[in-house]
């Protein structure tokens, strides 16, 4: 189940915590599944979490995949639990499991990210489970769009989150 596309990081992202909690999408393929949606259907474990990521430079395509993704709920700010820092697949370095991990979804107009200095969502331009503004950020816009580590290079041109049964 696809929970979420990002084709060339335009400022699409840069939506509400009221938006993410529905989900959103346009017709040019720009998606967000929800977060109250994806709360619900990870609530008891059964998913895992596949990213495919194409490389700004070379134009390749990379995967990622985490053997335990869960959301929890709005009261818990959407906190991300993956399965540690290692995943299976060709992004180079583990830059959503050892960065996002047990952090709240933060958007433009709610801060729960862990940059005292600055507010990740509002400088990247999209919502996601902030750290510091670091490892990986695929709901933001273009000089934001990128995931560390990445073997063609960190900048993405696309990006898709999907749920895979376990």
């Amino acid at each position: 189940m696809l929970i979420q596309q990002n084709i060339n990081g335009s400022n699409f992202f840069n939506r509400s915590w009221a938006e993410f909690k529905v989900g959103f999408n346009d017709s040019s393929g720009n998606y967000w599944l929800g977060n109250d949606l994806l709360s619900q259907l990870t609530a008891n474990n059964s998913y895992r979490l596949k990213f495919a990521l194409q490389s700004r430079n070379n134009r390749n395509w990379y995967f990622a995949e985490y053997s335990t993704f869960r959301v929890l709920t709005e009261a818990d700010n959407y906190t991300l639990q993956v399965s540690g820092g290692w995943y299976t697949g060709n992004a180079g370095y583990s830059a959503f499991g050892w960065h996002h991990n047990g952090l709240m979804f933060s958007t433009y107009d709610r801060d729960n990210d862990l940059q005292p200095l600055r507010h990740c969502a509002a400088w990247a331009g999209g919502g996601f489970w902030y750290n510091t503004c670091g490892g990986c950020i695929v709901n933001a816009v273009r000089g934001a769009f990128y995931w560390v580590g990445l073997p063609g290079g960190d900048y993405l041109q696309s990006s898709r989150m999907w749920l895979l049964c376990k």
